[in-house]
């Protein structure tokens, strides 16, 4: 440590750039003179951070110049973290008059400004460090401001009181919303705080020397607290303060109730004003209460589906923001310049308006984590979020750098050649054409971005364009006759039928009822798919299946937006449909499923295991806990999501018939993992933790068991899960909450409500039909069985055709434990030895009943039931079920297996099955499976021809009969 005197004279005639020498010279010769006797033991690094701070910034160095203790707190506690509220609290604790409040209002934030611009300006904290000190102190001063005015006009106006209908009257608070920067905790060196006042219920006064309206007490405070905040005195402003963004703008009340916020966005809310809300935060008073406006607001902002319609109205703001970027001189300007700060803003906040209603990952505030987000969830490449960011953070860091040398609101670069040195000399450049070199990078990087964002159609589409043959026809320009010939020479074979369908639509009542956008939507969408689907295949098939689609979103047509802005899309989406027509009507039921055709690299190649697991956690990591409808539809959204892009690699080749298995058990078990997950942590919380039978509190001690498809690893697209429920919980005792039940009664609620979460009608449908008919004693049986029970059950009750069941049943979620519990018991019971002769005869017995009753009723000797015929699809999962229970007490390994792949393979390592045998077990098993699969995808039941079948038929007949016949 050395004398700061001797440092800093000793560090600034080192200075090489004579201009910084003599502004730090300006600086230093007052300081010296006025504080002569300040000489505290310093380090050379200090030094080396004053020059900075005073070569980058004037009001840095007159603050030090008036209030020299500020250097002593910079050496002492430079990097400390600030408890703004706490110290506040202090500086204000013995204030009696508003001009004492305006004055220690001002020497707080001078005396914080000076440490901030010091850490900033020397790189001892992050942008994001800076932003989020910089608006804390912004919402304590706004707070502390607030209540200090609130109590000093109780004597004279009395306190607000209010409530909801119906319920007692309470005292109110008035809500601070802070906007933009404020909002997201990004406040810049001298950034206005936008701010709108708000309150949560009318009302009148109470206890004053006057009765007032409780608007008119609260434009009252927030008329003072304005004055306190952004009146300019001889120590300056605390924070300038910009109302405009409240409802109605400069013309509206300065404070209005909720309710009449609600109505406002409701009814009146702009485009621009969406935007604005997504960075809306209460930053002070009643925060529980702002919070519940919030919540209220957020389908106006939000959308509930992807908002395609709100990309007209960005559309326009881009145009603006391009106007003025093209505007004279506006090129010095980093923040409304070309590939300035607010493009990166409007890149991020585009995909917010549009994703965030479905997408509530995207419901974030602050830029650099949505972009963060945006390339998480795949909206941007990694390449672009990386520029995006380093743009940011280096504009934002200029933009403090240009305004911390004044303390004043300025993104422009400066002209002069003192102030260019000396900004680039803060933002460690060796000089100001490197800075420039640096900067126009980042520019260029922001610009070609924020140019492919949202780009203009208005060059695009333009079949749909009057005088269009295709807008001729959709308008009902043309003759009948005219219109049967352009379908028939563009290719539409069907030409009378199709017109015919073209025609119900466009003269139908539901359109007649539409909105008048809609319909203008609707005209300019249906040139463009007559064109596209007279250039594919199958004109007639793709266009009458996507009209059911057209039909469910006529009132919701922000997804015939997306559809034209995504023309690879459209041309994806009729080829799904052409292709299947089961596609078709799972994508009209839920249109909320074209968001999958925006990504078509991920539609045709669905995720792994792992990676749905994931994808699903940070869904409903999104939704509180506590909102089941939320969480109910997001479940939805997520099956009918990934189905879709596994049927769309099935029909398109990308996916063998095992993969496509595998998809759909993966899609089905990630998704029961969170169901018992909700349902466990709904239980728990109302009744507490039952007890396991080793003593320990269960988490959870419950276990799903998959039988047939599900526990085979078959599911197919619209299967159902075949399931059975187990617990560990100690008999009779009760939880260890506040309101216990019996374990018997906790599990057996939780067995309901996972039924429930999976077979609700919600708007989007249920989530998987269910079948629990395989538990102990069928459906008169105990919904969820204790493993005791459960276990007692299959030694000494089941019948043969339960433990064949249990051939195919494996644990798909729940505990682990337990689960080894099973998988043990499960192996004791197929292992056991069995009479073989009994055992045959109830297989078979078993096998001629299911034919009887599912197998086809027709004497047409040319129709096969690919599943229940003889020769089918059931008679080789007999095989290895009956396999299995008779060999596996010899041939333990055969009991490893719940799919029949597999287990076809152990018979054929175990001597049991001939290679030849096994092979035409396996691709007879896989050609009937993809054909049901194909049939389910055209909407028909799983019958082939005899002929085709007929080859895997007889050898799986020889099969069955020497299994059978062999003792």
């Amino acid at each position: 440590m050395e004398s700061f005197k001797a440092l800093f004279i000793q560090q600034l005639t080192q200075c090489a750039d004579s201009s910084i020498q003599a502004s730090l010279q300006s600086h230093w010769q007052p300081f010296s003179e006025r504080h002569p006797d300040f000489d505290p033991q310093v380090s050379p690094e200090f030094i080396k951070q004053l020059i900075t701070c005073w070569t980058g910034s004037d009001f840095a160095a007159e603050q030090c110049l008036q209030h020299p203790d500020t250097l002593l707190e910079l050496l002492n506690a430079q990097n400390q973290p600030t408890d703004h509220d706490t110290q506040l609290t202090s500086a204000l604790e013995n204030i009696t008059t508003e001009p004492e409040l305006i004055k220690a209002l001002r020497l707080y934030r001078n005396r914080h400004m000076v440490r901030i611009i010091w850490r900033d300006l020397n790189r001892l904290c992050t942008l994001q460090d800076t932003t989020a000190d910089l608006s804390a102190m912004a919402d304590a001063c706004v707070e502390q401001a607030m209540n200090w005015i609130y109590n000093d006009l109780q004597p004279l106006m009395g306190t607000p009181y209010g409530a909801a209908y119906g319920e007692e009257a309470q005292p109110l608070k008035m809500v601070v919303l802070g906007m933009g920067k404020l909002g997201a905790r990004e406040l810049n060196l001298s950034s206005d705080i936008d701010l709108i006042f708000t309150y949560p219920y009318q009302g009148e006064t109470q206890g004053g020397r006057r009765t007032v309206t409780n608007q008119e007490f609260f434009v009252r405070l927030g008329q003072r607290l304005i004055k306190v905040l952004d009146c300019q005195t001889s120590d300056g402003f605390v924070f300038r303060v910009d109302m405009r963004l409240r409802p109605y703008g400069a013309s509206g009340a300065l404070c209005m109730s909720f309710s009449a916020m609600e109505q406002y966005y409701q009814d009146q809310g702009r485009d621009w004003e969406r935007y604005a809300m997504i960075k809306a935060r209460v930053i002070a008073g009643d925060i529980h209460g702002g919070k519940g406006l919030l919540n209220e607001l957020k389908p106006f902002v939000y959308r509930r589906y992807l908002d395609f319609g709100a990309i007209t109205a960005l559309r326009e703001m881009k145009r603006l923001i391009q106007r003025e970027v093209s505007r004279k001189g506006m090129e010095t300007n980093i923040k409304l310049g070309p590939g300035g700060i607010r493009e990166v803003e409007f890149i991020a906040q585009s995909y917010q308006l549009i994703h965030g209603g479905r997408d509530r990952s995207l419901q974030q505030k602050a830029l650099l984590k949505v972009l963060d987000t945006l390339n998480d969830n795949g909206y941007i490449e990694p390449a672009e979020k990386a520029a995006l960011r380093e743009a940011y953070i280096y504009l934002r860091n200029l933009e403090h750098a240009l305004q911390a040398m004044a303390d004043r609101q300025t993104q422009s670069l400066p002209d002069n050649t003192e102030a260019q040195k000396r900004i680039a000399f803060v933002m460690k450049h060796d000089s100001w054409q490197s800075l420039l070199g640096t900067l126009n990078q980042h520019r260029e990087q922001v610009t070609r971005y924020f140019d492919h964002v949202i780009a203009d159609s208005d060059n695009q589409n333009k079949e749909g364009s009057e005088g269009s043959p295709w807008q001729a026809l959709w308008l009902n320009q043309l003759t009948e006759a005219e219109e049967l010939k352009q379908l028939e020479q563009t290719g539409f074979t069907e030409a009378g039928k199709t017109r015919q369908q073209l025609v119900s639509l466009r003269d139908g009542k539901a359109i007649s009822r539409v909105r008048r956008q809609s319909r203008e939507r609707l005209d300019q969408f249906m040139p463009l798919l007559l064109k596209v689907a007279a250039n594919s295949p199958s004109p007639d098939t793709g266009l009458v299946r996507v009209i059911p689609l057209i039909e469910a979103v006529l009132r919701r047509t922000a997804y015939l937006v997306l559809l034209m802005e995504n023309p690879a899309a459209l041309e994806h989406l009729l080829k799904l449909c052409t292709a299947s027509p089961w596609i078709a009507d799972q994508i009209a039921r839920n249109p909320i499923l074209l968001d999958e055709f925006l990504n078509l690299k991920d539609l045709y190649h669905p995720p792994v295991r792992d990676e749905l697991a994931d994808e699903l956690r940070q869904q409903l990591a999104h939704i509180p806990e506590d909102d089941l409808e939320a969480q109910m539809e997001a479940l939805r959204h997520f099956r009918m999501a990934h189905i879709l892009r596994v049927v769309a690699a099935h029909v398109s080749g990308h996916l063998p018939l095992m993969k496509e298995s595998d998809y759909l058990t993966w899609i089905a078990e990630v998704i029961l993992e969170q169901v018992v997950a909700i349902a466990w942590r709904d239980l728990t919380e109302r009744h507490g933790f039952p007890e396991s039978t080793d003593g320990t509190l269960c988490n959870p001690g419950f276990i799903v068991i998959g039988y047939g498809k599900l526990g085979g690893i078959e599911l197919g697209p619209g299967s159902d899960l075949d399931m059975v429920f187990v617990h560990d919980g100690v008999p009779n005792k009760e939880t260890d909450g506040t309101r216990p039940i019996d374990s018997t009664t906790f599990y057996t609620r939780l067995g309901q409500r996972i039924i429930h979460i999976l077979t609700t009608q919600t708007a989007s449908g249920l989530l998987y039909e269910t079948d629990m008919r395989l538990r102990p004693s069928g459906s008169s049986g105990l919904l969820v069985s204790s493993f005791s029970a459960f276990e007692k059950y299959q030694q000494e009750e089941a019948w043969t055709w339960e433990h064949q069941a249990l051939v195919r049943a494996r644990v798909v979620a729940g505990d682990s434990q337990l689960a080894e519990k099973f998988s043990q018991l499960r192996t004791k019971v197929l292992t056991t030895k069995r009479e073989p002769d009994a055992l045959r005869q109830d297989v078979q017995d078993m096998r001629t009943k299911i034919r009887t009753h599912l197998g086809s009723k027709s004497t047409e000797k040319s129709q096969f039931n690919l599943k229940h015929d003889d020769g089918g699809i059931v008679d080789i999962e007999f095989l290895m079920q009956y396999a299995v229970l008779r060999y596996a007490c010899d041939h333990p390994s055969l009991a490893q297996w719940s799919d029949n792949i597999r287990i076809s393979e152990e018979l054929e390592k175990s001597g049991l099955l001939s290679q030849e045998n096994a092979y035409g077990l396996r691709e007879a098993y896989k050609a009937f499976r993809l054909q049901v699969h194909q049939q389910a995808l055209q909407n028909q039941p799983p019958i082939a021809s005899s002929n085709e079948a007929n080859l895997w038929r007889e050898q799986i007949k020889t099969i069955w009969q020497c299994f059978m016949n062999n003792k």
